[in-house]
């Protein structure tokens, strides 16, 4: 059988900048917990995308948990968060005992309706934090959701998870909010193997959160707590992984563009296929090729036939409040992205792949509507 093709797999970069850091590490014996890599791999991040501070975690899961702590979100509390996404998004809600309301998508952005969100403000006035998602590396509609969450008075965290080095009107996507966060978990389009960031321009609660993923360890020489802690924090080796590959992030979305521009141009033409939306002030990263279907051919039929010559594909996210542990949740929207499930279609975009690769995917996929 040929050679596996993922959807997204980790890319380390040729000049191996990932070994030098890490090599470092080792060098100095800064293996754990901490050590000059996070540090200068907080520095370097948020110099990149244009925010004052950042803390690495174990996880973009752990910094979102950690956005919502440091906006007071608690026990009963509503938060808005799109349904359209993964269900990292939306747990750490439950971590902090706080009630989620799923937001749906709209068909120009597939992110969080911003008609929706007024409408669920107007059904929930007292929203303690609002969680945008950037999905796919496609910019949701910022100056809307942030007029309407303005207007409201309440706490905006940016899931920048999948959009790292995209952009919404030549502004990073993740720094419009009060809090941001980017991962780097191993299908990103740059990885750590494991990691998350947290970023925001009150260095206050970046300074806070690191405290608190640092198990809330008091000033004292004897071990001390006064907070309930986490052990959030990023080690020095995988930190070192992130100084590397933040070196070639540029190259790895301009390689993402080149693969959508690629299906683009020789799958559009079908009838049936629409890729996703790139709007004029969106600068997406392209993390992952993705169209809908509306023809005979169906996910399905894409899936089945590209798994048969060992080549990965998946659906378009699952809405969460269709999930068996979130459908007991309240969801305000017109079930747009309950079609974009059911249509949706998320192909190769592995930065290793070569014209080859992206041929022989194009081929069997036309192949289906010549049956």
């Amino acid at each position: 059988m040929a050679e596996r093709i993922y959807l997204a797999s980790p890319h380390m970069s040729e000049e191996g900048y990932e070994q030098k850091y890490v090599q470092e590490a080792f060098d100095t014996n800064w293996i754990a917990p901490l050590g000059t890599n996070v540090n200068e791999f907080e520095k370097e991040l948020a110099t990149k995308v244009g925010i004052k501070s950042a803390a690495a975690l174990s996880s973009g899961t752990a910094a979102i948990h950690l956005a919502l702590k440091a906006a007071g979100v608690g026990e009963g509390d509503i938060v808005f968060c799109p349904t359209l996404t993964f269900s990292a998004t939306a747990n750490p809600i439950i971590y902090q005992n706080a009630t989620p309301v799923f937001i749906d998508s709209n068909e120009e952005t597939w992110n969080m309706d911003p008609t929706a969100l007024e409408e669920a403000f107007n059904k929930y006035p007292e929203v303690k934090a609002v969680i945008v998602v950037h999905l796919y590396g496609l910019s949701a509609d910022m100056d809307r959701i942030m007029e309407v969450c303005n207007k409201h008075k309440t706490i905006v965290i940016e899931d920048a998870a999948e959009s790292l080095g995209g952009f919404y009107k030549g502004k990073q996507t993740g720094t419009f909010g009060d809090y941001g966060i980017y991962s780097f978990n191993g299908n990103k389009i740059i990885t750590t193997s494991g990691g998350g960031m947290l970023i925001s321009n009150n260095e206050e609660k970046i300074a806070k959160a690191r405290f608190w993923a640092t198990q809330s360890r008091d000033q004292a020489q004897h071990y001390q707590h006064s907070e309930l802690g986490y052990n959030y924090r990023m080690s020095n080796v995988v930190a070192g992984i992130g100084r590397g590959q933040l070196k070639v992030l540029d190259k790895r979305v301009e390689k993402k563009k080149y693969i959508f521009e690629y299906y683009k141009k020789e799958l559009s033409n079908l009838e049936g296929i629409e890729f996703m939306p790139v709007n004029e002030w969106d600068e997406p990263n392209y993390w992952l090729s993705s169209f809908t279907l509306s023809g005979l051919v169906r996910p399905n039929d894409i899936f089945e036939a590209l798994e048969r010559e060992n080549i990965e594909s998946r659906p378009i996210w699952k809405p969460m409040h269709i999930q068996p542990f979130f459908e007991k949740y309240d969801f305000v929207g017109f079930n747009v992205s309950e079609q974009l499930f059911e249509n949706g279609v998320c192909l190769p975009s592995d930065t290793k792949m070569t014209d080859s690769d992206l041929c022989k995917i194009v081929k069997i996929i036309k192949g289906l509507w010549l049956q």
